[in-house]
Protein backbone atom coordinates (compact mmCIF):
# COMPACT_ATOMS: atom_id res chain seq x y z
CA UNK A 1 0.00 0.00 0.00
CA UNK A 2 0.93 3.66 -0.43
CA UNK A 3 -0.93 6.17 -0.50
CA UNK A 4 -0.45 10.38 0.39
CA UNK A 5 -2.77 12.47 2.29
CA UNK A 6 -3.35 15.79 4.34
CA UNK A 7 -2.07 15.49 7.77
CA UNK A 8 -5.32 17.54 8.90
CA UNK A 9 -7.37 15.35 7.45
CA UNK A 10 -5.84 11.59 8.46
CA UNK A 11 -5.33 13.21 11.79
CA UNK A 12 -9.21 14.02 12.23
CA UNK A 13 -9.95 10.70 10.50
CA UNK A 14 -7.48 8.74 13.08
CA UNK A 15 -8.87 10.72 16.16
CA UNK A 16 -12.96 9.56 15.53
CA UNK A 17 -12.21 6.27 15.12
CA UNK A 18 -9.80 5.10 17.66
CA UNK A 19 -12.33 5.69 20.12
CA UNK A 20 -13.60 2.04 18.92
CA UNK A 21 -10.65 0.54 19.39
CA UNK A 22 -10.52 -2.08 21.72
CA UNK A 23 -8.58 -2.33 25.30
CA UNK A 24 -7.19 -5.11 27.10
CA UNK A 25 -8.29 -7.59 25.09
CA UNK A 26 -6.54 -11.01 24.35
CA UNK A 27 -6.99 -10.20 20.27
CA UNK A 28 -4.63 -7.35 19.28
CA UNK A 29 -5.71 -6.79 15.92
CA UNK A 30 -8.87 -5.28 18.13
CA UNK A 31 -6.69 -2.65 19.33
CA UNK A 32 -6.03 -1.81 15.77
CA UNK A 33 -6.66 1.08 13.14
CA UNK A 34 -7.37 -1.01 10.00
CA UNK A 35 -6.51 1.71 6.99
CA UNK A 36 -7.64 0.54 3.23
CA UNK A 37 -6.30 2.63 -0.11
CA UNK A 38 -8.93 2.60 -2.70
CA UNK A 39 -9.17 4.48 -5.95
CA UNK A 40 -8.89 8.21 -4.08
CA UNK A 41 -9.67 7.58 -0.95
CA UNK A 42 -8.51 5.95 2.21
CA UNK A 43 -10.88 4.07 4.66
CA UNK A 44 -9.65 4.46 8.31
CA UNK A 45 -11.64 1.38 10.32
CA UNK A 46 -11.76 0.84 13.71
CA UNK A 47 -13.85 -2.11 15.98
CA UNK A 48 -14.21 -3.40 19.54
CA UNK A 49 -16.24 -5.79 18.38
CA UNK A 50 -19.36 -3.66 20.09
CA UNK A 51 -19.06 -1.13 18.00
CA UNK A 52 -17.61 0.11 15.21
CA UNK A 53 -16.63 3.66 13.61
CA UNK A 54 -15.18 4.26 9.71
CA UNK A 55 -13.71 7.75 8.62
CA UNK A 56 -12.98 7.83 4.44
CA UNK A 57 -10.96 11.04 3.45
CA UNK A 58 -9.43 11.74 0.23
CA UNK A 59 -5.72 10.86 -0.81
CA UNK A 60 -3.24 10.47 -3.86
CA UNK A 61 -3.10 6.34 -3.78
CA UNK A 62 -0.20 4.13 -5.46
CA UNK A 63 -1.12 0.81 -4.62
CA UNK A 64 -3.84 -0.12 -2.85
CA UNK A 65 -4.44 -2.14 -0.01
CA UNK A 66 -5.31 -2.94 3.37
CA UNK A 67 -3.19 -2.86 7.17
CA UNK A 68 -3.79 -2.75 10.69
CA UNK A 69 -2.08 -0.50 12.37
CA UNK A 70 -1.45 -0.34 15.94
CA UNK A 71 -4.45 2.47 17.03
CA UNK A 72 -2.97 4.21 20.00
CA UNK A 73 0.66 4.89 19.33
CA UNK A 74 -0.63 5.87 15.89
CA UNK A 75 -3.19 8.38 16.51
CA UNK A 76 -1.04 9.67 18.73
CA UNK A 77 1.52 9.82 16.70
CA UNK A 78 -0.25 11.39 13.46
CA UNK A 79 -1.99 14.04 15.41
CA UNK A 80 1.48 15.76 15.80
CA UNK A 81 1.66 15.95 11.99
CA UNK A 82 -1.29 17.63 11.35
CA UNK A 83 0.06 20.78 9.24
CA UNK A 84 2.38 18.73 7.10
CA UNK A 85 1.34 15.94 3.85
CA UNK A 86 2.04 12.52 5.00
CA UNK A 87 2.96 9.54 2.80
CA UNK A 88 2.09 5.94 4.18
CA UNK A 89 3.99 3.16 2.50
CA UNK A 90 3.68 -0.75 4.14
CA UNK A 91 6.60 -3.25 2.96
CA UNK A 92 5.80 -6.58 5.01
CA UNK A 93 5.20 -6.08 8.65
CA UNK A 94 6.16 -2.34 9.06
CA UNK A 95 4.67 0.80 7.49
CA UNK A 96 7.07 3.93 6.56
CA UNK A 97 5.54 7.39 7.48
CA UNK A 98 7.20 10.07 5.67
CA UNK A 99 6.59 13.70 6.41
CA UNK A 100 8.69 16.93 5.15
CA UNK A 101 12.25 15.68 5.60
CA UNK A 102 11.30 12.93 8.18
CA UNK A 103 10.24 9.17 8.49
CA UNK A 104 9.31 7.10 10.54
CA UNK A 105 8.86 3.02 10.93
CA UNK A 106 5.84 1.61 12.67
CA UNK A 107 5.29 -2.55 13.27
CA UNK A 108 1.86 -3.08 11.54
CA UNK A 109 -0.26 -6.60 11.61
CA UNK A 110 -2.05 -8.23 8.59
CA UNK A 111 -5.67 -6.66 8.17
CA UNK A 112 -6.39 -10.03 7.31
CA UNK A 113 -7.51 -10.99 10.52
CA UNK A 114 -9.42 -7.67 11.24
CA UNK A 115 -13.40 -8.80 11.58
CA UNK A 116 -15.46 -7.73 8.68
CA UNK A 117 -17.67 -5.04 9.28
CA UNK A 118 -21.28 -4.97 7.90
CA UNK A 119 -22.29 -1.69 6.94
CA UNK A 120 -25.10 -2.81 4.55
CA UNK A 121 -27.96 -1.86 7.48
CA UNK A 122 -31.04 -0.46 5.86
CA UNK A 123 -34.15 -2.81 6.81
CA UNK A 124 -35.97 -0.47 9.22
CA UNK A 125 -35.48 3.39 10.17
CA UNK A 126 -36.17 6.47 12.10
CA UNK A 127 -35.34 9.94 11.36
CA UNK A 128 -35.82 12.93 14.03
CA UNK A 129 -34.25 15.88 14.44
CA UNK A 130 -30.78 16.33 15.13
CA UNK A 131 -31.22 18.25 18.17
CA UNK A 132 -33.95 16.50 19.29
CA UNK A 133 -31.72 13.13 19.21
CA UNK A 134 -28.74 15.26 21.16
CA UNK A 135 -31.48 16.02 24.05
CA UNK A 136 -32.66 12.58 24.01
CA UNK A 137 -29.19 11.30 24.38
CA UNK A 138 -27.85 13.74 27.31
CA UNK A 139 -31.47 13.40 28.97
CA UNK A 140 -30.95 9.84 29.42
CA UNK A 141 -27.24 8.26 29.27
CA UNK A 142 -25.74 9.11 32.49
CA UNK A 143 -28.84 6.74 34.23
CA UNK A 144 -27.43 3.43 32.31
CA UNK A 145 -25.86 1.77 34.31
CA UNK A 146 -21.79 1.01 34.54
CA UNK A 147 -21.16 -2.74 35.00
CA UNK A 148 -21.87 -6.03 33.80
CA UNK A 149 -24.07 -7.45 36.13
CA UNK A 150 -27.45 -6.98 34.02
CA UNK A 151 -25.61 -5.99 30.54
CA UNK A 152 -29.16 -4.60 29.10
CA UNK A 153 -28.91 -1.69 31.83
CA UNK A 154 -25.83 -0.58 30.13
CA UNK A 155 -28.09 0.69 26.91
CA UNK A 156 -30.57 3.14 26.35
CA UNK A 157 -34.24 1.47 25.28
CA UNK A 158 -36.20 3.44 22.34
CA UNK A 159 -39.32 2.97 22.20
CA UNK A 160 -41.48 4.40 18.53
CA UNK A 161 -44.84 4.10 17.99
CA UNK A 162 -46.78 6.38 15.67
CA UNK A 163 -44.04 8.44 15.29
CA UNK A 164 -43.18 9.00 18.07
CA UNK A 165 -40.73 8.17 20.28
CA UNK A 166 -39.86 7.63 23.87
CA UNK A 167 -36.21 7.14 25.43
CA UNK A 168 -36.02 5.14 29.01
CA UNK A 169 -32.45 4.31 30.92
CA UNK A 170 -31.61 2.82 34.49
CA UNK A 171 -28.86 1.36 36.61
CA UNK A 172 -30.89 0.02 39.46
CA UNK A 173 -31.49 3.18 41.68
CA UNK A 174 -32.92 5.74 39.34
CA UNK A 175 -34.76 6.30 35.84
CA UNK A 176 -34.98 8.45 33.11
CA UNK A 177 -36.90 8.76 30.65
CA UNK A 178 -37.79 11.46 27.82
CA UNK A 179 -40.52 11.55 25.06
CA UNK A 180 -40.87 13.03 21.93
CA UNK A 181 -41.81 13.35 17.75
CA UNK A 182 -40.34 11.62 15.44
CA UNK A 183 -40.30 12.97 11.79
CA UNK A 184 -40.57 9.52 10.08
CA UNK A 185 -39.85 5.72 10.51
CA UNK A 186 -40.67 2.95 8.58
CA UNK A 187 -42.85 1.14 11.58
CA UNK A 188 -43.35 0.75 14.98
CA UNK A 189 -40.27 -0.40 17.26
CA UNK A 190 -37.84 -1.18 20.43
CA UNK A 191 -34.09 -1.17 20.56
CA UNK A 192 -32.03 -1.48 23.13
CA UNK A 193 -28.93 0.75 22.32
CA UNK A 194 -25.50 0.66 24.27
CA UNK A 195 -24.82 3.93 26.20
CA UNK A 196 -21.24 4.21 25.12
CA UNK A 197 -22.51 3.81 21.24
CA UNK A 198 -25.33 6.80 22.12
CA UNK A 199 -22.57 9.11 23.43
CA UNK A 200 -20.25 8.55 20.07
CA UNK A 201 -23.29 9.25 18.00
CA UNK A 202 -24.29 12.26 20.09
CA UNK A 203 -20.59 13.60 19.27
CA UNK A 204 -20.74 12.78 15.72
CA UNK A 205 -23.92 14.73 15.06
CA UNK A 206 -23.88 18.38 14.43
CA UNK A 207 -26.23 21.33 13.56
CA UNK A 208 -29.79 21.73 13.13
CA UNK A 209 -30.60 19.41 10.25
CA UNK A 210 -31.90 15.08 10.48
CA UNK A 211 -30.38 11.70 12.07
CA UNK A 212 -31.98 9.18 10.32
CA UNK A 213 -30.96 5.92 11.91
CA UNK A 214 -30.94 2.39 10.20
CA UNK A 215 -31.82 -0.75 12.60
CA UNK A 216 -31.74 -4.34 11.03
CA UNK A 217 -30.96 -7.90 12.71
CA UNK A 218 -29.52 -6.35 16.28
CA UNK A 219 -27.48 -3.90 14.98
CA UNK A 220 -27.67 0.06 14.01
CA UNK A 221 -25.95 2.29 11.20
CA UNK A 222 -25.82 6.09 11.79
CA UNK A 223 -23.93 7.84 8.99
CA UNK A 224 -23.09 11.71 9.33
CA UNK A 225 -21.08 13.28 6.42
CA UNK A 226 -18.10 10.52 5.56
CA UNK A 227 -18.53 9.09 8.86
CA UNK A 228 -19.90 5.43 9.50
CA UNK A 229 -20.94 4.55 12.83
CA UNK A 230 -22.21 0.63 13.10
CA UNK A 231 -23.11 -0.90 16.99
CA UNK A 232 -24.59 -4.30 18.22
CA UNK A 233 -27.97 -4.02 19.98
CA UNK A 234 -28.55 -5.06 23.72
CA UNK A 235 -31.14 -8.13 23.26
CA UNK A 236 -33.59 -9.28 26.30
CA UNK A 237 -36.40 -7.85 28.00
CA UNK A 238 -36.16 -4.25 29.19
CA UNK A 239 -37.85 -3.17 32.36
CA UNK A 240 -41.63 -1.76 31.81
CA UNK A 241 -41.39 1.85 33.23
CA UNK A 242 -44.81 1.77 33.87
CA UNK A 243 -44.29 -0.72 36.98
CA UNK A 244 -42.02 1.61 38.74
CA UNK A 245 -43.06 4.83 37.81
CA UNK A 246 -45.34 5.57 41.14
CA UNK A 247 -49.24 7.50 39.70
CA UNK A 248 -49.91 8.97 42.72
CA UNK A 249 -48.42 11.14 45.33
CA UNK A 250 -48.69 12.18 48.71
CA UNK A 251 -46.36 14.99 49.07
CA UNK A 252 -45.69 17.26 45.80
CA UNK A 253 -43.29 20.29 45.93
CA UNK A 254 -42.37 22.95 43.04
CA UNK A 255 -39.26 24.41 43.67
CA UNK A 256 -36.50 27.02 41.81
CA UNK A 257 -34.29 24.34 40.21
CA UNK A 258 -31.35 26.87 40.53
CA UNK A 259 -31.97 27.26 44.22
CA UNK A 260 -32.07 23.81 44.93
CA UNK A 261 -28.98 22.61 42.98
CA UNK A 262 -26.92 25.49 44.38
CA UNK A 263 -28.02 24.17 48.10
CA UNK A 264 -27.52 20.10 46.58
CA UNK A 265 -24.08 20.72 45.52
CA UNK A 266 -23.08 22.78 48.70
CA UNK A 267 -24.30 19.92 50.77
CA UNK A 268 -22.46 17.49 48.58
CA UNK A 269 -18.84 18.79 49.23
CA UNK A 270 -19.10 17.49 52.84
CA UNK A 271 -20.17 14.03 51.86
CA UNK A 272 -18.34 13.53 48.04
CA UNK A 273 -16.05 11.07 49.72
CA UNK A 274 -18.65 8.92 51.68
CA UNK A 275 -19.98 5.53 49.72
CA UNK A 276 -23.93 7.07 49.25
CA UNK A 277 -22.82 10.46 49.22
CA UNK A 278 -25.99 10.76 51.37
CA UNK A 279 -28.19 14.44 51.72
CA UNK A 280 -31.36 14.53 53.46
CA UNK A 281 -34.61 16.27 52.52
CA UNK A 282 -36.90 17.76 55.61
CA UNK A 283 -39.42 19.05 53.89
CA UNK A 284 -42.31 21.31 55.32
CA UNK A 285 -45.03 23.43 54.71
CA UNK A 286 -42.92 26.35 53.00
CA UNK A 287 -39.34 25.19 52.60
CA UNK A 288 -36.89 21.87 51.68
CA UNK A 289 -34.57 21.75 54.16
CA UNK A 290 -30.87 19.84 52.93
CA UNK A 291 -28.68 18.37 55.17
CA UNK A 292 -25.79 16.66 54.99
CA UNK A 293 -23.09 15.03 57.46
CA UNK A 294 -19.85 13.57 57.64
CA UNK A 295 -16.25 13.72 59.87
CA UNK A 296 -15.28 16.55 57.84
CA UNK A 297 -18.31 19.13 58.73
CA UNK A 298 -22.27 19.22 58.40
CA UNK A 299 -24.61 21.83 56.47
CA UNK A 300 -27.74 22.78 56.72
CA UNK A 301 -29.34 24.99 54.37
CA UNK A 302 -33.06 25.49 54.00
CA UNK A 303 -34.64 26.35 49.92
CA UNK A 304 -37.95 28.23 49.77
CA UNK A 305 -40.87 25.66 48.17
CA UNK A 306 -44.45 25.68 47.89
CA UNK A 307 -45.33 22.11 49.03
CA UNK A 308 -48.80 19.72 49.10
CA UNK A 309 -49.47 17.18 50.97
CA UNK A 310 -47.31 15.55 54.20
CA UNK A 311 -44.55 16.97 55.48
CA UNK A 312 -41.46 14.07 54.91
CA UNK A 313 -38.07 13.65 55.91
CA UNK A 314 -36.02 11.52 52.78
CA UNK A 315 -32.52 10.19 52.27
CA UNK A 316 -30.84 10.54 49.05
CA UNK A 317 -27.62 9.96 47.03
CA UNK A 318 -26.53 13.77 46.49
CA UNK A 319 -24.63 12.68 42.90
CA UNK A 320 -27.96 11.43 41.30
CA UNK A 321 -30.36 14.35 42.56
CA UNK A 322 -27.83 16.78 40.88
CA UNK A 323 -27.68 15.37 37.78
CA UNK A 324 -31.28 14.84 37.77
CA UNK A 325 -32.20 18.40 38.38
CA UNK A 326 -29.14 19.21 35.50
CA UNK A 327 -31.04 17.42 33.41
CA UNK A 328 -34.25 19.44 33.84
CA UNK A 329 -34.62 22.50 31.71
CA UNK A 330 -36.82 24.91 33.42
CA UNK A 331 -36.52 27.56 36.25
CA UNK A 332 -39.29 25.67 38.55
CA UNK A 333 -39.23 21.88 38.70
CA UNK A 334 -41.66 19.59 40.85
CA UNK A 335 -40.33 16.93 43.53
CA UNK A 336 -42.99 14.27 44.28
CA UNK A 337 -42.74 11.97 47.11
CA UNK A 338 -44.91 8.86 49.18
CA UNK A 339 -42.63 7.47 51.82
CA UNK A 340 -39.15 7.70 53.19
CA UNK A 341 -38.47 4.36 51.44
CA UNK A 342 -40.14 4.16 48.03
CA UNK A 343 -38.72 6.18 44.51
CA UNK A 344 -39.83 9.45 44.27
CA UNK A 345 -39.66 11.81 40.84
CA UNK A 346 -38.34 14.92 39.45
CA UNK A 347 -39.43 16.61 36.02
CA UNK A 348 -40.37 20.58 35.17
CA UNK A 349 -43.22 22.20 36.55
CA UNK A 350 -44.69 22.58 32.80
CA UNK A 351 -43.62 20.44 30.16
CA UNK A 352 -43.49 16.68 30.99
CA UNK A 353 -41.72 15.28 28.38
CA UNK A 354 -38.93 13.84 30.65
CA UNK A 355 -39.16 12.25 34.08
CA UNK A 356 -36.55 11.37 36.80
CA UNK A 357 -37.22 8.76 39.12
CA UNK A 358 -34.73 8.24 42.15
CA UNK A 359 -34.44 5.29 44.60
CA UNK A 360 -33.93 7.17 48.33
CA UNK A 361 -31.24 5.48 50.65
CA UNK A 362 -32.46 3.71 53.66
CA UNK A 363 -30.96 5.31 56.39
CA UNK A 364 -30.95 4.45 60.56
CA UNK A 365 -33.95 6.19 60.64
CA UNK A 366 -36.21 4.59 57.84
CA UNK A 367 -34.71 1.07 58.11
Amino acid sequence: MKAVCEGIDLSDAVLKVVKACATKTVTPVLECIKISARNDRLIVLATDGEISIQKTIKADIYEEGDVCVPGRYFSDFIKKLEGVQITLSTNDSKMDIIYADSQTAMQVLSAADFPIIDTDINENSFKLKTADLKKFINATSFCCAGDDSRPILKGCQFLIKDNHICVTSLDGFRLATVKGELISSTGDMEIVCPARTLNEIEKMIDGDGDTEIFVQKGRILVEVDDTVLTSRLYNGDFIKKENIIPRDFTTKVKVDKNALKASIERAAILVRSDKNSLIIFDITSDRIEISSNSEIGSVQEPVKAETEGKDIKIAMNSKFIIEAVNALNEDKIVLAFNSQIQPFICENEGDKDRLYLILPVRTMNNA
